[in-house]
């Protein structure tokens, strides 16, 4: 149906019977489903004792690995965050809709100073954000207030996200999914003494607070890990004092962000939903430290994970099996007995439709980060990881103007410089890569030993190649296509496309919207409504409307710019 203005919207006015600010879904969801909680630390390996590492105490994560299930074999799709989030709200593979660069959204300096516009990736036009279709479902959905997914979220995909989005603002007995982001962790937090944080005695702040990070700016980070306490450093790094001193600044991150989980496990309780309600908490990828993040050695991709169950089932429990967070959005579903779609790439771990089978491999991408190129795949088994560098030419070390903030970094390069790292620390900087790696990663977990040359693998070395050539394949891998290329095929003469505007008529008494672009998806909202930051409600029937009424619609696709909004009328009907 072509695109009309509201001055050509045909009209055929009847009574409704249903206000618009009626939550859509309500009464036709199951009251019996579970709630699921997300809650997500950034840029952190497996450094907490429930996963091995009893250099700090975290209670909070440790109360939930105690009365929950420890998942000791997850792993990211990529070694940094904008990808991986693609991979999490889509159950796709970055490389397979164009989400693999990193970033697309917002470009750092040198990135732009190279001529890289800020853009959004555009998926297929059936594949929606794992949140809408949790909302299509019945569930209200909030995310506080992390997103970064190489596009901006459909504006259909969450009642709200924001620092003030919480389960607590949905109707009562709604069933939610709600995701807390806790950034304490994150890269930048290594070298930045201040910085925004969440005040744990009023999260989230009240709506009529304005720039709520102004009166953390200034405030310093605390330091909860002594110095005179020995902290592990792995072996691609040296024990120096800049070095150390991250360490610790990385384990007293992590007993914040365990604070911060307590904050809101701690309102949970309080609202009577503990024992109702899924909690997950995992990792968007591994560590913060150099030869961590951006990589994919299992430092870049292994994450811890723990799932509490309601009534504290299968406590205490050890799950080894393979997971990729490709398999989030789909087990998501499942958990919450909807039916996974077949475009999602990841298959069910948990839940209603749990994969019969489970996996024998995960997979892995690296391609632009910041300002530097290169293209590497994974492949990884129970034991054993395999990496393809697609450009052996380049090092394995590519300069980033944003990582070299980190002292541990100047010390890497000033001790580079001055020939005083030891072997092991010094191959990350050989000028060029073999085509092919392979890693024992069960006597070799920091992966320094190259096995692909040894006879005694060849068998593994060709299996794993083979996964590899045919998961790339399978998902269309866009890493072979040059990035201005790829833009120009989302984004035609480097100008966004935008959504048609939404079609609205009447008939048989109600209202039905239509629109013209493939794949996008279709919100409304009364006019009048007092809470502007609710989200747009899901058009997912003809509805009616009240006579004088006035409600918004709007037209959304992914990666395009969203439609103007239209606002239609009731009026008394024609006799």
């Amino acid at each position: 149906m072509k695109s009309h203005t509201l001055l050509t919207i045909v009209i055929i006015l009847v009574l409704g019977n249903v206000s618009c600010d009626n939550r859509e879904g309500k009464n036709d969801q199951d009251t019996r489903q579970l709630n699921v909680l997300w809650l997500v630390a950034e840029d952190l390996g497996p450094y907490i004792p429930s996963f091995g590492d009893s250099t700090i105490l975290t209670p909070n994560l440790s109360r939930l690995a105690a009365e929950g299930v420890r998942y000791t074999n997850v792993f990211s799709v990529s070694g940094v965050c904008s990808p991986s989030r693609a991979a999490l709200a889509t159950g796709m593979y970055p490389s397979a809709i164009g989400a693999h660069h990193m970033r697309t959204l917002f470009q750092q300096p040198a990135a732009k100073a190279m001529g890289i516009i800020n853009y959004e990736c555009v998926p297929p036009p059936e594949v929606k954000m794992v949140s809408e279709i949790m909302r299509q479902n019945g569930y209200y959905c909030t995310n506080n207030r992390k997103e970064d997914y190489q596009f901006f979220p459909s504006k259909i995909a969450w009642d709200e996200s924001s620092i003030f989005g919480h389960w607590r603002n949905r109707d009562e007995e709604q069933p939610f999914f709600s995701i807390f982001n806790f950034g304490v962790t994150h890269e930048s937090n290594m070298w930045n003494p201040f910085g925004r944080t969440y005040d744990l005695d009023t999260f989230p702040p009240e709506r009529n607070i304005e720039k709520w990070w102004e009166r953390f700016q200034n405030v310093q980070k605390p330091l909860y890990v002594p110095e005179d306490l020995e902290v592990n450093i792995p072996p691609y790094l040296p024990t120096t004092d800049p070095v150390i001193a991250d360490v610790r600044r990385m384990y007293s991150n992590i007993v914040e962000m365990d604070r911060h989980v307590g904050v809101v496990l701690k309102q949970l309780e309080e609202d009577g939903l503990f024992d109702n309600t899924i909690i997950v908490w995992y990792t968007d990828h591994g560590g913060p430290l150099p030869r961590q993040k951006r990589l994919l050695y299992d430092s870049g991709l292994k994450v811890p994970m723990i799932i509490r169950f309601p009534d504290q089932q299968r406590a205490g429990e050890i799950d080894d099996q393979l997971i990729s967070f490709a398999d989030f959005a789909p087990t998501l579903l499942s958990m919450s007995k909807i039916e996974p779609p077949s475009y999602m790439q990841g298959q069910a771990f948990e839940g209603k439709f749990k994969s019969p089978v489970e996996r024998n491999y995960i997979h892995a991408a690296a391609d632009r980060f910041d300002e530097t190129y290169d293209m590497i795949r994974a492949v990884r088994d129970e034991r054993f990881k395999y990496l393809k560098n697609f450009q052996p030419e380049k090092p394995y070390y590519l300069p980033l103007a944003y990582r070299e903030n980190m002292a541990t970094m100047k010390e890497l390069l000033r001790m580079r410089d001055d020939g005083t790292l030891n072997e092991i620390q010094m191959q990350w900087f050989r000028s060029t890569k073999p085509e092919e790696e392979l890693f024992d990663t069960r006597t070799d977990p920091h992966e320094i030993n190259n096995l692909a040359g040894d006879p005694a693998y060849a068998k593994k070395l060709v299996e794993l190649r083979e996964e590899c050539e045919r998961w790339m394949a399978s998902i269309d891998d866009k890493g072979f296509i040059p990035e201005e290329e790829l833009i120009r095929q989302f984004w035609p003469d480097k100008v966004q496309p935008k959504t048609e505007a939404p079609v609205a008529l009447w008939k048989e008494g109600k209202l039905h919207i239509d629109n013209a672009t493939e794949g996008a998806s279709l919100g409304y909202k009364s006019a009048k409504d007092e809470d502007p930051w609710r989200g747009w409600q899901i058009y997912k029937r003809p509805i009616a409307v009240p006579a004088n009424e006035e409600i918004k619609i709007i037209a959304h696709r992914i990666g395009y710019a969203p439609s103007d909004t239209i606002v239609i009328k009731g009026m008394n009907p024609i006799l």
